[in-house]
């Protein structure tokens, strides 16, 4: 029986490359740094701001640190305006609110960041909002995910992790949580098996069958 459902962010709630993409371009402006395409911002997602910026900078930069401040900076000022909900995913998280089923949020994207973008397009619908926010080491480490379970009184055996990453499948592993990598985000399916994912969703539908019966 699922009784809670913890989900990724970028990827699997929202699509949120376009932001993320137009924030890195605008930070690596800022430091007088070459801008990135498209499909190097979508390689490079997936592992935290830290992890996006380290890969980000050319090799010679030396201030790491300061160009990670200014990208939060950056990102907690974005409006958002490019991100939108994927397609299916408001009815589903209206139903399992419905059916009694509590929803949480685990995401390495950094906390402030991540606040904005849940009150913009969730408000009021989540009872756990974790992003990166200096407490918990980022996915795949388990501490933020299970934090969340025991935030929301729920044995680990009763909750599923969904995410499109494969720090997602790994963070589903490593905490002893049942997870399900969707298919509509940033990585294919080769990529997930690869990490671990041995459960799959095409769609909105596919999963809520999943979590139905998990």
């Amino acid at each position: 029986m699922t009784r809670a459902v913890l989900f990724d962010l970028d990827g699997t709630l929202l699509d949120t490359l376009p932001d993320i993409h137009f924030v890195l371009n605008e930070t690596l402006k800022r430091f007088s740094y070459p801008q990135l395409t498209v499909k190097q911002t979508l390689a490079y997602i997936g592992e935290g701001a830290f992890r996006l910026v380290e890969r980000a900078l050319p090799p010679h930069a030396d201030n790491i640190q300061a160009f990670f401040e200014e990208f939060k900076n950056v990102y907690a000022a974005c409006e958002n305006t490019n991100t939108r909900v994927f397609d299916g995913i408001d009815g589903l998280l209206v139903r399992l609110k419905a059916q009694g089923v509590k929803i949480g949020i685990v995401t390495n994207k950094p906390q402030e960041a991540t606040e904005a973008c849940v009150k913009r397009f969730f408000p009021d619908v989540f009872e756990f909002v974790g992003g990166d926010s200096g407490n918990f080491p980022c996915k795949p480490d388990p501490s933020l995910a299970q934090y969340a379970a025991l935030s929301l009184r729920v044995p680990f055996e009763e909750c599923v992790f969904v995410g499109d990453g494969e720090t997602d499948a790994q963070t589903a592993i490593n905490a002893g949580i049942k997870g399900v990598s969707v298919l509509w985000g940033y990585r294919t399916r080769e990529q997930l098996e690869q990490a671990g994912a041995t459960r799959f969703a095409s769609t909105v539908n596919e999963l809520e069958n999943f979590l139905k019966n998990a």
